[in-house]
């Protein structure tokens, strides 16, 4: 099994349990990614080489309309998806193994969290809790948002600096708090 089979498996199931092979591959594409995650963080780059580096992480090319301010953290890199025009500002942790798909002209504000793994309270169940993100397009994230496994943001919703949001918002809508609630419809 290679790591897109793996990638694949993940993405078509709501709960998958992993076997030893999958699991192996998936430490394997994490250790990677953090080594690609490390050269990026720890010298200066020109924004051609961080779109550069941020395609090794991805294992596809990233949109050339692409910004991001470095430091940048990933768990697992090859389940992030930029649309065009994406801004990422410095010190975000995507963690997305569950899938992180972000629409274009989408802003996302320092010290960003997308958490697309959970786990059960159930100890005997807790482990492979995946659930995709999805972010549509025209979204600003503020800076220190929470954004938790299987939430959809609509288009040109604005998340406040500081919510955590762990239900879907509808498009055209402001959300903020802890947990995140409508302030305000646009």
């Amino acid at each position: 099994m290679n790591i897109a089979e793996v990638v694949n498996f993940i993405n078509s199931h709501d709960n998958p349990i992993l076997t030893e092979e999958m699991n192996a591959l998936m430490m394997e594409t994490c250790y990677r990614t953090h080594r690609l995650t490390m050269q990026l963080n720890n010298t200066y780059h020109e924004p051609d080489e961080i779109r550069e580096i941020l395609s090794d992480i991805t294992g596809e090319k990233v949109p050339d309309s692409l910004n991001m301010f470095p430091p940048f953290y990933s768990d697992f890199g090859r389940n992030i998806h930029f649309g065009r025009n994406v801004f990422v500002n410095d010190c975000c942790h995507f963690q997305d193994q569950g899938g992180i798909f972000i629409g274009d002209n989408v802003l996302i504000g320092h010290n960003t969290v997308l958490a697309t793994i959970d786990h059960d309270l159930d100890a005997q169940s807790r482990q492979n809790h995946y659930a995709p993100i999805h972010i549509g397009n025209n979204v600003w994230i503020g800076a220190s948002v929470v954004i938790t496994k299987g939430v959809t943001i609509g288009d040109n919703a604005v998340i406040a600096a500081g919510a955590v949001v762990t239900k879907d918002v509808p498009a055209n809508v402001v959300v903020g708090g802890v947990p995140a609630k409508i302030i305000k419809e646009l």
